[in-house]
């Protein structure tokens, strides 16, 4: 679920920053700029996991930042093919399931990977699961831990439009990265369902 990354990039030390230890304000100016922003086939950056190597600091010409060519590792979010997650429902609709995690909200199942005989509740809007005839059904409700397992990722490039108002509007409508998962397979789905 979790992987290393290394990096290497320029970090510019503000005058600001100054008073802070140098790997301090390095390590500040890295979580600044990566913390909670997907980099394209290679997840959600969490944090800074350590400084490998840091250059000497060169002042630039009339801007008083303190230029620092820096590698690095990061902690990323990226689930692999196949692995079991755990998450809560967020929301249910005719398409799916939608599921999320404390830090990560992006993860979808599908209607047509949920077990079969299951279906959408309009009114209620929830899924249920009719398990066998003459039973009562089960629901996936808003807010339950589930089991899944991970089939697949999608990427979204989050190219520059022309105007900023669109591309604020579009980036709001569109992740650059979703998670899609399955709940077929025997031990996944609701984890009260399992676990009880």
């Amino acid at each position: 679920m979790f992987i290393l990354t290394k990096i290497s990039d320029l970090v510019q030390v503000t005058p600001g920053d100054f008073e802070k230890k140098s790997r301090q304000a390095i390590e500040d100016n890295i979580n600044a700029k990566y913390s909670n922003r997907v980099i394209q086939k290679i997840g959600l950056c969490i944090c800074m996991y350590d400084l490998i190597w840091a250059s000497e600091g060169l002042i630039g010409h009339g801007t008083g930042l303190v230029n620092i060519n820096v590698e690095f590792r990061l902690l990323v979010f990226r689930p692999f093919k196949g692995e079991t997650i755990v998450g809560k429902i967020s929301s249910a609709t005719p398409e799916g399931i939608h599921i999320r995690t404390d830090f990560f909200e992006e993860i979808f199942v599908h209607f047509k990977e949920l077990p079969e005989s299951t279906e959408f509740d309009h009114n209620q809007k929830v899924w249920t699961w009719n398990m066998e005839e003459g039973e009562d059904r089960i629901f996936y409700d808003k807010n339950e831990m589930v089991r899944l397992q991970v089939i697949d990722e999608v990427w979204h490039d989050q190219a520059p439009d022309s105007t900023a108002d669109d591309a604020a509007e579009k980036a709001k409508k569109i992740s650059p990265y979703n998670v899609r998962g399955t709940m077929m397979k025997e031990g996944l789905g609701v984890c009260l369902w399992w676990d009880g």
